[in-house]
């Protein structure tokens, strides 16, 4: 399956979109699974967008990279981590 967008642009999200991303255990860093993110408006930007991913709030960069699918994120994880 290819990616039909750019991972990288965040511009084409809107508040309310549900989107997958890698996230690393932050006691594991070895340890990277996909998991489900909101799209919401940034508690200390109302311009900006940010991730609403367990209970916190991650900006939403250009350096994030943002599936619009769990396929999509499950197909980059295997080109990115391979399969265990």
């Amino acid at each position: 399956m290819e990616v039909n967008h750019d991972p990288n642009d965040y511009s084409t999200h809107q508040v309310g979109d549900t989107v997958y991303v890698f996230y690393r255990n932050p006691h594991t860093q070895d340890v990277a699974n996909i998991r489900e993110a909101a799209v919401v408006l940034s508690p200390e930007d109302p311009n900006e967008l940010a991730l609403f991913l367990f209970e916190t709030y991650y900006p939403l960069t250009n350096e994030v990279a943002v599936y619009k699918s769990e396929a999509e994120a499950e197909n980059a994880y295997q080109q990115y981590f391979g399969s265990h």
